[in-house]
């Protein structure tokens, strides 16, 4: 799995002009599936992701973590993360199959909300329009690729 996460104030997705999901402060999570993750990498990344502590304390170093700051998650799928990109045509052939990615996609989102976050999203594989305003920027790359 790979996902690139951004510390927000507040991020949205519509599809088709018509808001589907909405947060306030959190993390915008851009999921990628590849075909040779398993429901233990969705798990394991949200753990890494819920934990991570990238808000400021009161001393202005990032040291608190999402939960400290009532903060929610929109995930959006993302299968270009798994892009070709040797020529100028990106293939993305090295992204997991619907049947394969949308169990995962929830699994991730189910187990972020079982930490007790609320969870917002997309639609997976819609066309959709995300908004986000960055807050820092902060944006982190994660994988669960060895």
């Amino acid at each position: 799995m790979r996902a690139v996460v951004t510390r927000v104030r507040e991020a949205s997705v519509e599809i088709g002009h018509v808001l589907h999901g909405k947060i306030g402060k959190g993390y915008l999570v851009l999921l990628g599936i590849g075909p040779e993750d398993e429901e233990q990498d969705a798990v394991h990344l949200a753990d890494k992701i819920c934990n991570l502590r990238v808000f400021e304390d009161e001393q202005g170093k990032m040291n608190r973590d999402l939960a400290s700051v009532g903060g929610a998650l929109l995930v959006v799928s993302q299968f270009t993360l798994y892009a070709d990109l040797k020529s100028r045509r990106p293939g993305f052939s090295h992204a997991a199959k619907p049947a394969q990615a949308i169990p995962l996609y929830e699994r991730f989102m189910e187990a972020c909300r079982a930490k007790g976050f609320p969870v917002e999203h997309g639609e997976f594989g819609a066309d959709m329009q995300v908004f986000s305003v960055n807050d820092g920027p902060v944006t982190l790359l994660f994988t669960t690729e060895n």
